[in-house]
């Protein structure tokens, strides 16, 4: 039976679903990694579908800084208490902080018949104690996989949980790999009852993350619920984003600064390196190139953007990748501020000045995501347009907001560019004749169509190649 208030997540209840039905008919073990951002539902996805399945099951969750004898301890007393064992008194109790000796116990606790194992924060496990993946592979072929138990392993740091099943590691070709993103725009607007433009501010506002759509009142656009939120300085708006970044960064070092001055706006190396900077000027090529690597690559908390047309282009940008994060070093931070001062109207005229300028922005990747997807699909009148991207030369003038490709960043044909308008006037001849002029400047474009996306539609006989509106956009998830 669904959980109360649980929404989305279909298909990867479906995924977690075909493997347990995969353990049920051939007796033997599976294992499947899961890692997704802090925040991003892993642990109530889980949760959910072990209440589903309606077999046994043992959730266990690390706790950061334990050490092995503690968590070792910790696993053994909740694995009796848990509903896996057919026997609680049976479970042995292992006080060594041998994980060999603690997977033992798991397994003589595995009953007859199928069931669920669940280790969640596994990257702490990790940390605390350097042969746990080895104690882990080592259980898992000689006692574990030939056993009929779905295994499930959670992690919150992605690179760590990637590296977890690479080939240089203990535990590679074992186990399938499941990467949990927030819920996407349509399940967002569908949990809280919202179309168009609204369900597209409500999701670039919570990011997709239940623990902000848990608390939105159904129906509610988003400006409203940002200003109820406002008078409480402890609601999950502000608090899930600041609880990410502190277990992300705990301590404000270089590449915290480099993260807040792309959150502040900045999206090239230049003004991310002044801002990041200190007194003796801007951070080096030297020291900013590899912390821009490792949040993009490792962390994955930035996204780079490259212009897309058939030439090579410069300059690279930098956007926070999620949406809530963004909008919160944008703006809620500083509401968050003013409200813990006891200042609530304060804080939400800071969002309302603020609230254009980084919608408009924001919105763009997700425009870019939706037409990428509808193109995959072939629901667009390009064929060979498999990608979507935006294209700006080094002076930024002009910036075209979309460019449909068949490959990226450097392309072999351009189907077509397209303008994103996010006001409330609608796009209008002087908005297309400026899509026209620009559009041809970006190289490869020559005779190819022209999009246009506009929050507040089109004038009447705008001659362009495809409009979409909000509705759209929120339908290629569809």
């Amino acid at each position: 039976m669904a959980g109360a208030g649980f929404v989305g997540r279909t298909s990867e209840l479906g995924a977690l679903t075909k493997r347990l039905e995969r353990v049920r008919s051939s007796g033997s073990g599976a294992a499947v990694t899961i890692r997704g951002r802090r925040q991003v539902g892993k642990s109530r996805l889980v949760q959910e579908f072990c209440n589903r399945a309606q077999m046994p099951y043992f959730f266990f969750t690390a706790t950061k800084g334990m050490s092995p004898v503690e968590s070792v301890e910790a696993f053994c007393s909740e694995l009796r208490e848990s509903p896996l064992p057919s026997h609680p008194e049976s479970v042995a109790q292992a006080s060594t902080g041998s994980w060999p000796d603690a997977f033992r116990v798991l397994s003589s606790a595995l009953p007859s018949g199928p069931s669920i194992v669940v280790v969640d924060e596994l990257p702490w496990l990790a940390e605390q104690d350097e042969l746990f993946d080895g104690a882990l592979q080592t259980a898992w072929d000689r006692l574990l996989s030939t056993k009929p138990v779905l295994l499930l392993l959670l992690g919150s740091d992605l690179h760590m949980m990637e590296r977890f099943t690479a080939y240089d590691r203990p535990f590679f070709g074992r186990a399938d790999a499941m990467v949990l993103g927030p819920l996407n725009p349509a399940e967002t607007a569908d949990a809280l009852g919202l179309s168009g433009g609204d369900a597209i501010d409500a999701y670039l506002t919570c990011g997709g993350l239940p623990g902000i759509l848990r608390i939105w009142p159904t129906g509610t656009p988003a400006l409203d619920f940002i200003r109820q939120e406002c008078a409480d300085p402890a609601s999950p708006l502000f608090n899930v984003p600041e609880s990410a970044l502190l277990a992300e960064f705990p301590t404000p070092d270089q590449a915290r600064r480099v993260l807040e001055a792309v959150g502040s706006g900045d999206r090239t190396q230049t003004n991310i390196a002044a801002t990041a900077g200190g007194r003796q000027g801007a951070l080096s090529s030297g020291s900013l190139s590899p912390l821009l690597r490792r949040l993009s690559e490792e962390k994955r908390v930035l996204a780079v953007d490259e212009p897309l047309s058939t030439r090579p282009g410069k300059p690279a940008l930098y956007r926070v990748a999620d949406h809530n994060l963004r909008l919160y070093l944008g703006a809620f931070r500083a509401a968050a501020e003013r409200s813990r001062r006891g200042q609530p109207e304060a804080a939400i005229r800071l969002v309302e000045r603020r609230w254009s300028s980084l919608r408009g922005r924001a919105v763009e990747p997700v425009v870019r995501e939706a037409l990428t997807m509808a193109a995959v699909a072939g629901r667009l009148p390009w064929d060979d347009v498999e990608t979507v991207g935006g294209w700006w030369n080094r002076r930024f003038d002009p910036e075209v907001d979309l460019v449909g490709a068949d490959r990226s960043p450097i392309a072999r044909r351009v189907g077509f560019a397209g303008s994103i308008k996010w006001l409330g006037t609608a796009f209008d001849d002087h908005d297309l004749a400026k899509l026209r002029d620009t559009a041809v400047q970006v190289p490869g474009f020559d005779s190819g169509g022209l999009v246009v996306v506009s929050l507040s539609g089109v004038t009447p006989g705008l001659d362009a190649d495809l409009v979409w509106g909000p509705d759209d956009v929120v339908a290629a998830w569809r």
